[in-house]
């Protein structure tokens, strides 16, 4: 019998080891990449394994942007943008999944256009709401347009349409008022909903890359994208630097992933059974 399931299903795994690598050798050549002199790196036919292993490209970044400080700017810009999607949507999914008032229905199904439209079509409002603010190169034009979100608001509120109203009407009747309810019942209810939004926030905005570059051209007030998107040049780029800065930039989302890997697959498995 195991050896008759073997037969069947070892097509599935040959399909499943190429996937896999297809999917890592672009990390692994990122790695190849930045222990290599700049002479090697643009060789061609390219070499696979390193002739020298160059260990001081990873050095080298440090002196070419501040990276220390564009970190800081990242983590910052990644928790308030978490904490202000988990905080503003899970308030709006509430009002309109539970809330009665006029017109809900279709201001709802207005907030949901706004999926509807590329994301760059946003980029020079919001880029001149900034410059109005005077909030250009600071760490609050990177957090506050990215803590609302469409999306989160109605990934939170089908979660809290599958919650049951016995424990709303008990808490009504108790005397609670909406807020409280909110507060102290319904969102403790709905944390596999937020972990799942929190987890795909932080993913997003530490990736970003295009608002980030555009808000801010102070090298002090850039994230790691925005800063290792400059150290690609017009005439030249030295690519191992690139790729060991790029590697530097990850390696914080991988442990992130690798503590967190339960939670990440849940709260994967969650937005597609529930968006």
């Amino acid at each position: 019998m195991p050896e008759r399931v073997a037969r069947r299903t070892w097509p599935v795994h040959v399909v499943l080891v190429v996937g896999a690598v297809v999917m890592v050798a672009p990390l692994v050549w990122e790695f190849l990449t930045s222990v290599k002199s700049f002479g090697e790196s643009v060789r061609v036919p390219p070499t696979i394994l390193p002739e020298a292993w160059d260990w001081s490209n990873y050095t080298k970044v440090f002196h070419s942007i501040p990276f220390g400080q564009q970190l800081l700017n990242t983590v910052l810009m990644t928790a308030g943008r978490t904490v202000g999607q988990l905080l503003l949507c899970s308030m709006a999914a509430y009002a309109f999944a539970r809330l009665a008032f006029p017109g809900r229905d279709l201001i709802f199904m207005l907030f949901l256009s706004v999926l509807m439209v590329p994301s760059q079509l946003f980029l020079i409002p919001q880029y001149q709401i900034m410059q109005e603010l005077g909030w250009l190169n600071s760490l609050q034009a990177l957090i506050v347009p990215g803590v609302f979100s469409a999306f989160g608001t109605f990934l939170l509120r089908q979660f809290f349409l599958s919650l049951p109203k016995d424990l709303e009407e008990a808490a009504g009747l108790d005397g609670a008022n909406p807020l409280r309810i909110y507060w102290h019942i319904m969102l403790p209810l709905a944390r596999p909903g937020l972990v799942a939004l929190g987890i795909l926030t932080v993913l997003w905005s530490w990736n970003d890359l295009m608002w980030p570059l555009v808000v801010n051209n102070d090298p002090e007030r850039m994230t790691l994208s925005a800063g290792l998107a400059t150290l690609k040049g017009e005439h030249f780029t030295d690519y191992p630097v690139l790729m060991a800065g790029s590697l530097l930039a990850t390696l914080p989302v991988i442990v992130v992933f690798i503590v967190m890997q339960r939670r990440v697959l849940e709260g994967i498995a969650f937005t597609g059974t529930k968006g």
